[in-house]
């Protein structure tokens, strides 16, 4: 078959097509591993810690148990049923944009993590009718709020995200 033959453009549309399902697929797997390292963390520490305790852990850090109801880093406590809600639209959105990414790789990145935190915190939320955070920063009179891995995912895949729409990179469906 030759270069000019009509069965080649289909064959570059499938393999595009393949190609893509292969990057969605890399993104739905970060999404998952996040979700089980969360998961698996935030079983240690319910093994280990007490309610509301702390475990030095360095001058600066401690393991502390905390039964979060709010949103990340403890916002909007007490919207624990319409965050939950909300953290499935986040996760179903997600899903769907991650399936339709054309974009770079930190794009992709981005959508992983912050998918992988959305399910590890919706799954608390549906076994422990909140989010389990452990991880406590302090130092002096600097007390940051306790958060997760979920947390964290969260949060460097947005900075992700913002990075490549500053860079006029990120934008549903873009091509």
């Amino acid at each position: 078959m030759n270069a000019s033959s009509p069965a080649d453009p289909a064959r570059r549309a499938a393999s595009g097509a393949v190609g893509r399902r292969l990057a969605a697929g890399r993104w739905y797997a970060l999404a998952a591993a996040i979700a089980a390292v969360d998961q698996a963390s935030k079983w240690v520490a319910v093994a280990l810690l007490a309610p509301n305790h702390s475990l030095p852990a360095l001058p600066f850090l401690s393991w502390t148990f905390a039964c979060n109801t709010g949103a990340a880093f403890s916002l909007f406590q007490g919207f624990g049923a319409w965050l939950g809600w909300l953290a499935l639209l986040v996760a179903a959105y997600l899903v769907v944009e991650i399936w339709r990414w054309r974009q770079g790789l930190l794009e992709g990145l981005a959508y992983g993590l912050v998918l992988g935190g959305a399910v590890g915190n919706l799954v608390d939320r549906l076994l422990h009718g909140c989010v389990v955070d452990f991880v406590h920063v302090h130092y002096g009179w600097f007390n940051f709020p306790v958060f997760n891995v979920a947390d964290s995912a969260i949060t460097v895949g947005a900075a992700c995200w913002i990075w490549t729409a500053l860079r006029g990179g990120a934008g549903p469906g873009r091509a």
